[in-house]
């Protein structure tokens, strides 16, 4: 394949010399070829895919927010075709978000994950690309590194799936729509399996609302991005002001998210709340999103004193009484005009979650009234998505045979040592490998009096639990810990080592898999 170029201009010059250089040191790359292009300063980057770069960077040079950027990149291929610089593109853009270094001065328009002949050989360039801009100073992490981050994983800039495209169509659809034409509420239920994407869509959602209501008359809008139509005056005008907000029960993944929403251009004007600061806030919301809105919790089964009388003071000051009948999930309806639930009816984890049968009235209510949306395709688990409908089948007692899962590297251990020290191996070589299990052990070691007693001790090795409940997966340590599921759902792991315990056990009459 031949080889890449990029071609770096100084991009201050004025709008008929730039031209001019374009033209003469890019020849026919410069007007009538696939090319992809940063632009960047010292703080800021802009990265774009064009057919005619001459004609693109004077729109730039037009735009009151990228006309003072100083250097221009054009990147080509004479094999690259407009595929392969879209991929590149959304690539780029990905690895810059996920480093964090520039704030990104792109709009969330639609990066969709699609697939064109021969590109795996394609891709093979797009990492010496990555190194060559490395060498020049747009990166200075390693690929691995970045790729690794919480960042990268939770951006808005990610590769939509195909059916996660169409959900954040929908999503946006139903609230621009709302916001139009239907002054009264709005619930809309989103439902996905784990590893689906939801947190990535909520997310996706947000700096999409925040990019049009900041976006300007100036924009230039591409024809092939795939939200443009959303980029209205009308709906800049209707979002203009009003008040949005994440809550995200869980505790370890909301600070998290709010390290990323930090760190995005938009995003750090989203307030990350609890189910409790949305109740306790002073603020009233146009627009709330909830996360795992199934790990909401309810009146009766709080784990600490202090939160019984929390949760009794918000039903007091919400509802004007302590009804043990009301939830966290009342809490946000009550402070919401128009709600957006993502559920899974099925990934209740504490007594104190909503129920099953609660979320799964939501859902039902929700297809009646035309408010509900499903994301499928899975992303988490390289197995693809017939991994989850399996592993439920395989517990049920249901699965015939194992499918052709492809390069999903699966493996037994009938040693903890062994899977130990395999998943220690993994963490030195691809990081974010950890030691997993159900809450099968009693935690002696909760509390700073007992860090030094040992939770697992089983074929001769001990182990302790998670020493931190917040970010437990990139602490220091937690490759030699266990982390319980309160630590890593909603988190994505390159490899994980789960622990089987007692409580999962086989009946050899039959072969039934049951839960003691």
């Amino acid at each position: 394949m031949t080889n890449f170029d990029i071609h770096k201009v100084d991009f201050s010059l004025v709008e008929i010399e730039l031209a001019r250089r374009l033209g003469h040191e890019l020849g026919g790359f410069g007007s009538n070829w696939p090319v992809v292009y940063t632009i960047a300063d010292s703080d800021n980057v802009y990265v774009g895919e064009t057919l005619n770069a001459v004609n693109r960077m004077n729109q730039h040079k037009a735009n009151p927010e990228r006309q003072d950027l100083t250097t221009l990149r054009v990147i080509y291929n004479e094999q690259f075709n407009k595929s392969v610089c879209l991929d590149l593109e959304s690539y780029l853009i990905r690895l810059i978000s996920g480093e964090g270094r520039f704030s990104l001065l792109n709009r969330n328009v639609g990066i969709v994950d699609s697939n064109y002949y021969d590109r795996a050989h394609y891709r093979e360039q797009f990492e010496l690309i990555f190194e060559r801009l490395k060498d020049e100073g747009l990166f200075e992490a390693e690929l691995e590194e970045i790729q690794n981050s919480d960042l990268f994983k939770l951006s808005p800039f990610k590769a939509l799936t195909p059916d996660q495209e169409i959900a954040v169509g929908q999503i946006m659809e139903a609230i621009t729509t709302s916001l139009h034409s239907d002054p009264s509420s709005l619930e809309l239920i989103v439902k996905g399996d784990p590893g689906t994407g939801k947190t990535v869509v909520a997310i996706y959602i947000l700096k999409m609302l925040s990019d049009i209501q900041s976006s300007s008359d100036l924009e230039d809008p591409v024809s092939d991005e795939r939200f443009t139509k959303f980029y209205t005056e009308r709906n800049r005008d209707l979002l203009g002001g009003i008040k949005v907000a994440l809550v995200v029960p869980q505790q370890s993944l909301r600070e998290t998210v709010e390290r990323v929403f930090r760190r995005t251009p938009g995003l750090e004007r989203v307030q990350v709340l609890t189910p409790f600061g949305i109740a306790e806030s002073q603020d009233r919301f146009d627009l709330t999103l909830v996360d795992e809105s199934h790990r909401l919790g309810m009146r009766s089964n709080q784990p600490a004193a202090m939160l019984n009388k929390r949760f009794s003071a918000a039903n007091e000051r919400l509802f004007g009484n302590d009804g043990l009948h009301l939830t966290q999930l009342d809490w946000i309806k009550a402070k919401s005009d128009k709600v957006v639930l993502f559920v899974d009816p099925f990934q209740t984890v504490k007594p104190g979650d909503l129920p099953t049968s609660t979320v799964l009235e939501l859902v039902e209510s929700a297809k009646k009234r035309e408010n509900y949306i499903e994301i499928i395709s899975q992303i988490r688990v390289l197995a693809g998505d017939k991994y989850i409908p399996f592993v439920k089948e395989l517990l049920r007692g249901q699965a015939d045979e194992s499918p052709d899962f492809g390069e999903y590297e699966f493996e037994l251990f009938d040693d903890l040592g062994s899977m130990i020290s395999t998943i220690k191996q993994k963490d030195e070589e691809h990081g974010l490998s950890r030691a997993i299990a159900g809450y099968a052990w009693p935690w002696n070691s909760k509390g700073p009096k007992n860090r030094h007693k040992i939770d697992i001790d089983e074929d001769g090795v001990k182990l302790q639990w998670n020493g931190v409940v917040k970010d437990w997966i990139n602490s220091p340590g937690s490759v030699s810990e266990v982390g319980s599921i309160h630590t890593v759902q909603g988190y994505d792991l390159n490899y994980a080592g789960v622990i089987i315990g007692r409580d999962l056990r086989m009946d050899p009459s039959d072969g039934a898999v049951y839960f003691d």
